[in-house]
């Protein structure tokens, strides 16, 4: 199953425009690259719709907002949702200010996204802020651990449903949700969280799956986020004496363009609940 939805995004290759953070931006493009989807980048409201247009998906990250920024996201989202394309929501930092926040929940409000894609505490934030307050939403822990999975699942759940979406939340252990069923996974590496933007990077790739497997969301999500936690284990295993986070960060890219179906099917770890 996985093996297919990588297959499906080097044989269709799709473009995806992104909407990201610029410090992360460049390593965004190259990780598109290494999986055999195209990056286009445009923010300037006056051509980021356009763009758009052109475009399979859009990928709509917040770390870097300002007042243009904020303008294109509304822009691109409106004309990919009237396009019927995938559109991704990384709501990066939300919680941390009021103008993540309330941009993440604005645009998570008015579009509907296919796929958001965050940490536990940026959910929370978006499921807080959109007024979903009771039950598991309120009480769920900013970290998702062994202790308390079966909570965090059915929080993911809930949050899919009600937004209608797939959700991935992502940490040390990774939740990719819908209504009804929930991926747990655990690929990846803790040395990941040292390198600036391998969020960022994955939900690019993510956007690039669910594209070329439009009938397959929630599958191609999971695909997706099992491919760049195995990028990173055997990044690190490649590591030398003397190699630090960048050269980490360039091996994880490498582990991307040369990875195959059949070693994203045996190195996949995850169970369904």
């Amino acid at each position: 199953m996985f093996k297919t939805c990588l297959d499906n995004v080097r044989a269709r290759c799709p473009l995806i425009h992104n909407i990201t953070n610029y410090v992360t931006v460049n390593d965004v493009a190259n990780v598109l690259l290494a999986i055999g989807a195209s990056p286009i980048m445009a923010d300037e409201p006056s051509d980021a719709a356009e763009i758009t247009k052109i475009c399979g998906g859009l990928n709509v990250n917040i770390g870097t907002l300002n007042k243009r920024t904020i303008k294109a996201m509304f822009a691109s989202a409106k004309v990919a949702q009237g396009l019927g394309h995938k559109i991704l929501l990384d709501p990066v930092g939300a919680g941390a200010s009021a103008l993540r926040t309330n941009t993440a929940v604005k645009l998570l409000n008015k579009f509907r996204f296919d796929i958001v894609r965050g940490n536990i505490s940026e959910i929370k934030t978006l499921a807080l802020g959109s007024g979903t307050t009771k039950g598991v939403d309120a009480d769920i822990a900013d970290a998702v651990t062994e202790s308390n999975l079966e909570k965090s699942v059915a929080f993911a759940k809930d949050f899919a449903a009600k937004k209608n979406c797939v959700v991935a939340i992502t940490g040390a252990i990774d939740l990719v949700s819908a209504a009804d069923r929930c991926y747990v996974i655990r690929n990846g590496r803790a040395e990941m969280s040292r390198i600036t933007g391998t969020g960022c990077q994955l939900s690019a790739v993510t956007a690039a799956y669910a594209v070329a497997n439009p009938d397959n969301i929630l599958e191609s999500t999971a695909a997706a986020v099992c491919l760049m936690g195995l990028a990173g284990e055997l990044a690190w295993e490649r590591m030398q004496a003397g190699d630090g986070n960048s050269t980490y960060r360039n091996r994880i890219i490498d582990a991307l363009f040369n990875m195959t179906g059949d070693d994203l099917e045996k190195g996949a770890k995850y169970e369904i609940r």
